[in-house]
């Protein structure tokens, strides 16, 4: 069943959740995000998502700029993306390998002090409402643009990509996977997270890589290695 048949809107969501700190991770709505779990606390973060009606957890980014006092608790960025586990599997070693899959973005109203070893925020869905349309906004993407831009970056880098794959997904999924797995900072993909639609989303994308192309080019390295 599709998530956005499963959540037709914000207050579909519980206004608490769990949330996941993970600096350099990006999950948007639709995406997938495979993830291993191995410390104690996200442990019991996943065992009680298990048990939960919902097996939600937001997935945030620490803010580097404003690290905090405590390590063990950086300051975090104020949007993310809420997932909800779709696969799970336990391996030999106490880990748990999870697929998280994006059902809406959220920003943080208030961090809650909680007896669990994990963190929870009470969190608003509302600002980020056509979240839950799938495809909107695709006609609005320059997919010409973007295929550009991946590809001098293949190029650049001497990767391969599956082309058959790529010119037969939509927009949206196209997008939002290669912004997803692009390499770039907290900063960039704090910025592909909060951007207000596709087509801006599509267009930080070619940005940045036609921006660390360049970089590449004027230094005689190759970029992002």
């Amino acid at each position: 069943m599709p998530m956005n048949t499963i959540y037709e809107g914000p207050n579909a969501l519980p206004e608490v959740i769990p949330v996941f700190p993970l600096a350099g991770a990006l999950l948007l709505p639709r995406g997938q995000m495979p993830l291993n779990i191995f410390e104690p606390r996200y442990l019991a973060m996943i065992e009680d998502a298990l048990h939960s009606p919902h097996r939600l957890f937001g997935m945030i980014q620490p803010d580097p700029a404003h690290p905090g006092p405590d390590q063990t608790k950086p300051n975090l960025f104020r949007v993310g993306c809420v997932g909800r586990i779709t696969q799970f599997a336990e391996t030999g070693d106490g880990r748990y390998l999870v697929q998280l899959t994006g059902v809406a973005r959220f920003r943080v109203e208030a961090e809650l002090a909680v007896e669990t070893p994990y963190r929870q925020c009470r969190v608003t869905y509302a600002p980020f409402a056509d979240d839950f349309v799938g495809h909107k906004g695709e006609d609005g993407v320059d997919r010409e643009s973007l295929l550009r831009a991946l590809s001098d970056y293949l190029k650049a880098n001497d990767l391969k990509a599956d082309w058959q794959g790529i010119e037969h997904a939509p927009n949206e999924a196209l997008v939002n996977a290669l912004a997803m797995m692009s390499p770039y900072g907290a900063a960039e993909k704090q910025a592909l997270l909060e951007a207000p639609d596709l087509k801006t989303r599509a267009e930080i994308l070619v940005a940045v890589t036609e921006i660390e192309l360049a970089k590449g080019r004027t230094s005689g390295e190759t970029p992002l290695q």
